[in-house]
């Protein structure tokens, strides 16, 4: 069992909450029970799993533990202390683990529909909570354009409640996601407050189509306007002139979904 923050695998994975660790090693943290199964679950693969058997509390942890032991994911006790100091929240549930990143590409999309792309966002949480949002509303991937974000920072994976374990996410630039755009006769919507549709006035009719949206602070450029097949708005009755990003991604799906 280890006790020690100065072991030298502590180290790794503490160094993993930081981006330069991420991009040199090429692994990312998975933390908690829901995140670490369903990572396991969805077939990435793990290369570490960490525990501190005094903190767990369910019998679906244990069981998870031994699963790993068995498909043969290194699997390191820890004090309970030692992990609550590496845990990235308090009343931390005692599982986490070091993940191989993916690199998904528009290959893999052989099947698309529906889906979104963000340009270069910015909150981490606003990129884990649409992935969530994807999953729920059966949208098939998550494309995110000229850079923003770091994909694998772990307000990421929390905010997506183990959905970017099972939504794809391509990495782009703007010019290559219109040439695929193109090539796939996608119809594309862009959101912008100077939108001159809503939700009830679009149609869709039966069209597979991509909801194009800008960063939190800039919204789309004039360029990324032109190239969208319309543009639509959400309504305002308040005194907010905007909504946050994922909330406003929320309310686009699930009126173009259903």
């Amino acid at each position: 069992m280890l006790t020690s923050r100065n072991n030298s695998l502590i180290k790794k994975l503490r160094s993993l909450r930081q981006r330069k660790a991420r991009v040199e090693t090429g692994l990312f943290l998975v933390e908690g029970i829901h995140h670490v199964g369903a990572a396991i679950e969805a077939d990435w693969e793990v290369e570490t799993l960490l525990y501190a058997p005094d903190l767990l509390k369910s019998d679906y942890a244990r069981d998870l533990i031994l699963a790993s032991e068995q498909k043969g994911i290194f699997c390191q006790k820890t004090s309970a202390d030692l992990f609550r100091s590496l845990a990235g929240k308090e009343n931390p549930q005692g599982i986490l683990a070091s993940v191989h990143q993916r690199d998904a590409s528009f290959a893999d999309l052989a099947h698309f529909k529906h889906g979104v792309a963000i340009i270069a966002p910015q909150d981490p949480g606003n990129v884990g909570t649409i992935l969530r949002t994807l999953d729920a509303v059966g949208a098939d991937a998550l494309i995110l354009l000229d850079g923003g974000v770091d994909l694998y920072h772990p307000k990421v994976i929390r905010a997506s409640m183990g959905a970017i374990f099972w939504q794809p996410v391509i990495r782009a630039s703007f010019d290559d996601f219109l040439a695929w755009r193109k090539e796939r006769a996608l119809k594309l919507i862009g959101t912008s407050a100077r939108g001159k549709s809503d939700l009830k006035s679009l149609k869709i009719e039966n069209e597979n189509w991509i909801l194009l949206l800008g960063s939190e602070q800039k919204g789309l450029s004039p360029e990324q306007i032109s190239a969208c097949d319309t543009l639509v708005s959400l309504p305002m009755w308040g005194r907010g002139t905007s909504l946050n990003l994922a909330v406003a991604a929320g309310v686009f799906l699930y009126g173009l979904m259903n």
